[in-house]
């Protein structure tokens, strides 16, 4: 039997899985043929930064290379985009709504099963059908991603899933045959700028939920227009973390709105895309049905 080749690869990466009201995975896919000089071009861009990995958690006004690598990477990931070499796909989840307000949630099952609603509407809807791929999550990842690729199998079944929506264990389920997964490979972050766009955008996409009314008050304050009127208003007292990523939200949500990409942010409660076709996409996951709960611990 000839093995299927990998066609197609995917960085993943997870925002705040065990806490805070807003949790989120970022998904960048890519032909396997531009993974490479996409890379390469992410690493001069955080060069011309003086920086050899971007983090989020790292982003503060006070770290001047961070702040500008974000605006840099933002820019660099709608670009590519746009030109149909990569895809940005973040899903974010409310432990608040009434799939997830449940006492003994597990955290770690609930975290499995938007990793599959995440791979059925990016490698399953958003890609071509005879991709094979080859997954990246990032070595600190909350999942164990090496169980799963013990049960990889190379022939994919193309079958719908389970009604249930997810078995208990992922490695149990036919998530990876379904959608022509070849390989799981975790991977460190430092040697993957890819990765770290989609740590990027995990974390620009839970921080946009969790800032919202602050950040819409931010912007009025701060627009020009109020300061030629010499409105009165109470200047907002902001740690530099917060300020730093509300300058590189506004910029993205600029470039966004320039580039007609469907992104939302001020009529919304944060960032989310209306058209998920786009290669931006934003996605907040809501309950599909009144059954649809999220795992608790047995």
């Amino acid at each position: 039997m000839t093995h299927p080749k990998v066609t197609h690869v995917g960085f993943a990466d997870e925002s705040n899985w065990n806490k805070g009201r807003f949790r989120s995975i970022g998904l960048v896919t890519a032909p396997l043929e531009y993974i490479t000089p996409l890379n390469d071009k992410l690493k001069e861009l955080l060069r011309s930064s003086n920086l050899k990995e971007f983090k989020w958690a790292n982003l503060d006004r006070t770290r001047t290379k961070e702040c500008c690598a974000a605006q840099k990477l933002c820019r660099f990931a709608i670009e590519k985009a746009l030109q149909q070499l990569l895809r940005v796909d973040i899903l974010i989840w409310d432990i608040e709504d009434s799939r997830h307000k449940l006492i003994g949630r597990d955290n770690i099952a609930n975290l499995q099963r938007m990793y599959y609603h995440l791979f059925r509407n990016v490698l399953r809807l958003r890609w071509p059908d005879y991709a094979v791929w080859r997954l990246h999550p990032d070595e600190h990842t909350a999942l164990n991603w090496k169980t799963v690729q013990d049960y990889l199998e190379l022939v994919s079944t193309r079958v719908e899933p389970d009604p249930s929506l997810f078995p208990d264990d992922i490695s149990q389920m036919r998530l990876l045959t379904e959608f022509s997964v070849k390989e799981i490979l975790s991977v460190v972050s430092s040697e993957h700028p890819l990765l770290q766009l989609a740590d990027l955008f995990a974390g620009l996409a839970v921080f946009s939920w969790e800032k919202s009314s602050e950040y819409k008050r931010w912007l009025s304050s701060s627009s020009k227009q109020i300061l030629l009127l010499n409105e009165q208003t109470e200047p907002m007292e902001l740690s530099q973390r917060t300020e730093a990523r509300f300058r590189v939200l506004r910029q993205f949500d600029e470039l966004c709105k320039q580039r007609k990409l469907s992104v939302s942010l001020q009529s919304s409660k944060g960032l989310r895309t209306f058209n998920p076709e786009k290669p931006i996409n934003f996605w907040m996951y809501e309950p599909q049905h009144p059954e649809d709960k999220a795992p608790v611990r047995k």
